[in-house]
C-alpha cells in the first residue's frame, strides 16, 4: 500500500494552520484544477470531529464521488481523514501540526490502495502515487501562500 509523506513549514499560528486545512470552502478553493466540490454533508465551514463531506471532482477526465469523514481530531495537532464510500480501496490522510520558532510544521501522511488486486497495484504503481502526492503538495502550497500573506 503506498504511503505519502509530507512536510511543509508554514510561517503561520499552529491554529490557522489547522482550522484552514479543515476548511470546506479552502478545500473547495485549492482544489480547483479538479473542479472539487461538496455535494454533500457539511459543505462549507470548518469541518470537526464526526463530520463527513461527499466530494465531486473529475480526476484523470473521470467523475468521481467520495464521502470523507473526520475520525480522529485533537485541535490544534492533529486530525484523520477517512474515505467512507468513494474510489479508493482504502483512503487514511493524517494531519499533523506542530509549533516551531518560525510557526507550524505541518505533515501529511497518506495511505491508499487502489481498488481492483494486482491492476490497482499496478496503476498506484504507474501513475496514481505520483498524481495524489502531486495534488496533496499543490493543496499545501496553495495554504502555506493563503497563510503567509
Amino acid at each position: 500500500m503506498p504511503v505519502i509523506r509530507l512536510e511543509t513549514v508554514i510561517h503561520a499560528p499552529i491554529e490557522a494552520c489547522f482550522d484552514l486545512s479543515l476548511s470546506v470552502d479552502f478545500h473547495v478553493e485549492s482544489m480547483d484544477p479538479s473542479g472539487e466540490r461538496a455535494v454533500a454533508g457539511v459543505t462549507s465551514g470548518v469541518m470537526e470531529l464526526g463530520d463527513q463531506v461527499a466530494w465531486a471532482a473529475r480526476h484523470f477526465g473521470i467523475p468521481v464521488r467520495m464521502t470523507s469523514l473526520i475520525s480522529a481530531y485533537e485541535r490544534p495537532s492533529f486530525f484523520v481523514d477517512e474515505q467512507l464510500r468513494g474510489p479508493f480501496k482504502r483512503w487514511r490522510h493524517e494531519h499533523w501540526f506542530e509549533s516551531v520558532d518560525d510557526g507550524t510544521w505541518m505533515i501529511d501522511v497518506v495511505e491508499f490502495a487502489a481498488p481492483a488486486g494486482p491492476i490497482g497495484i499496478l496503476v498506484e504503481q504507474v501513475g496514481l502515487t505520483a498524481y495524489m502526492a502531486k495534488l496533496l503538495r499543490q493543496r499545501n502550497t496553495h495554504l502555506k501562500a493563503a497563510l503567509e500573506t
